[in-house]
C-alpha cells in the first residue's frame, strides 16, 4: 500500500486496501450508485466534506486525500482536485447545504463524513438524483443512496476500548465515558459498544458518559470538570481522542491514580502514552479516510470499477511497545509537528 509502512500492512482487511493501488477492489456491489460523474474535461472534482475544520483528525484525513489526488492526477493524466467544503465547527445543517453548494459547483463526486446522518441523508440522495455521486467515511449515512462507506465498525471500536481499559484497570473500579456529538451515528454505536463490553466485568461501575464539543479545549476541560464532581472516576473509556488533542491533562491528571484508553493516535497524544496516563491508544488511520476514500471514488466514478458498500478500516493498538514505529508512520503520511524523540524508539 502506497504512503504506508509495515505497521500497517498486516492489517485485516488489507486485501481491499491493496485496491486503492487501482487492483480490482474486493467486492462487487456498487452500494446502489448510478455510476455518473465521470470527470469533466481534464478536471476531477471531489468535494470533501468532514465533520469540522478544527478537529485534527479531519486535517489529516485532508492530507491523505490531497496526497491521494497527487498520486492519480499523475497515473492518469487528470487533474484531481479536492474542493475542501468543511464547516470550522460540527453543524449538520451546514453539511447538507455544502452538498448542495457542491452539485451546484460542478463537483464530479462528493465525500462526507455526517455529523448527523438524519439531517444529511435528504440532501446526499438528491446529490445522487442529480447524478453527482456521494460516498461517506468516519461516520456514515447508512440510509442515504451513498455508494460506499470507509470506516471501522464503530461498535467493536467502543467494545475493544472498553476491553483494553479493563485490563489496565484489572477488571475492577469505577471509569467513565467520553463522547462528542449526540447525533452521530459513529460515536452513538461506540458508546453502546463500551457499554456492551462493560458487563463482561463486574467489578466495573460506570459513573456516566459525557457528551462534549469535538474540540481539544472544551473536551479537555469536560473531563477535568467531570473529574472534580466524581473524583471516584479511576479511568475513561474515550470513544473519541479530542480531551488528547492538548496537553492540559497531563499537568493535571496523575496516571499513578487514573488511567485513559482512547481512539484516536495523532502526534500531540503520544506524550500520554509515554507519560503512561493512556497506556494503549487504539488509533484510527485518519490519514487514510481521505487517501483510501479519494481512490475508491476514482476508481468508481472515473474508472467505472465496482467497488465495496463497505471498505472495512482497522484500528492500530498503539502502546509503548510500538510507539516509535507509529511515531514514524505518522511522519512517513506528513505530519510535521512529531516529536524527534519517539521517531528513534524502537530502531
Amino acid at each position: 500500500m502506497r504512503g504506508t509502512s509495515n505497521l500497517l500492512r498486516g492489517l485485516a482487511g488489507a486485501a481491499c486496501i491493496a485496491g486503492i493501488a487501482g487492483v480490482a477492489a474486493c467486492g462487487g456491489n456498487d452500494g446502489g450508485a448510478n455510476g455518473a460523474g465521470g470527470g469533466s474535461g481534464t478536471t476531477f472534482t471531489i468535494a470533501m466534506i468532514a465533520k469540522s475544520s478544527t478537529n485534527p483528525v479531519f486535517l489529516s484525513a485532508r492530507t491523505g486525500a490531497e496526497a491521494a489526488a497527487a498520486e492519480l492526477s499523475k497515473e492518469h493524466g487528470v487533474n484531481v482536485k479536492i474542493n475542501w467544503l468543511t464547516p470550522p465547527s460540527e453543524n449538520a445543517e451546514l453539511q447538507a447545504q455544502r452538498i448542495a453548494q457542491a452539485v451546484n459547483g460542478g463537483a464530479n463526486a462528493i465525500l462526507v463524513s455526517a455529523s448527523d446522518a438524519g439531517k444529511i441523508t435528504g440532501a446526499i440522495d438528491e446529490a445522487v438524483e442529480r447524478g453527482v455521486p456521494v460516498m461517506s467515511f468516519d461516520s456514515d449515512a447508512p440510509d442515504s443512496k451513498r455508494f460506499s462507506f470507509y470506516g471501522g465498525d464503530d461498535h467493536a471500536m467502543g467494545s475493544q476500548v472498553m476491553s483494553e481499559l479493563a485490563k489496565q484497570m484489572d477488571g475492577k473500579g469505577k471509569i467513565a465515558i467520553l463522547s462528542g456529538n449526540q447525533n452521530a451515528p459513529n460515536l452513538q454505536k461506540r458508546v453502546q459498544g463500551v457499554l456492551d463490553e462493560a458487563k463482561k466485568y463486574p467489578g466495573i461501575t460506570i459513573v456516566n458518559t459525557f457528551n462534549t464539543i469535538e474540540t481539544p479545549q472544551d473536551a479537555a476541560a469536560e473531563v477535568l470538570r467531570a473529574q472534580r464532581a466524581y473524583p471516584e472516576i479511576q479511568g475513561w473509556a474515550m470513544v473519541g481522542g479530542w480531551a488528547l488533542f492538548t496537553r492540559a491533562l497531563l499537568t493535571d491528571l496523575d496516571p499513578s491514580k487514573l488511567k485513559i484508553v482512547s481512539v484516536d493516535a495523532l502526534p500531540v497524544e503520544l506524550a500520554y502514552v509515554d507519560a503512561g496516563l493512556t497506556p494503549v491508544l487504539l488509533a484510527q488511520p485518519t490519514y487514510l479516510w481521505g487517501y483510501q476514500s479519494v481512490h475508491t471514488i476514482f476508481d468508481h466514478v472515473y474508472l467505472k470499477k465496482d467497488v465495496p458498500a463497505h471498505v472495512q478500516m482497522e484500528l492500530v493498538r498503539v502502546s509503548k511497545e510500538n510507539l516509535g514505529d507509529w511515531a514514524r508512520q505518522l511522519q512517513e503520511w506528513g505530519y510535521p509537528d512529531v516529536d524527534q524523540k519517539y521517531l528513534s524508539l524502537g530502531k
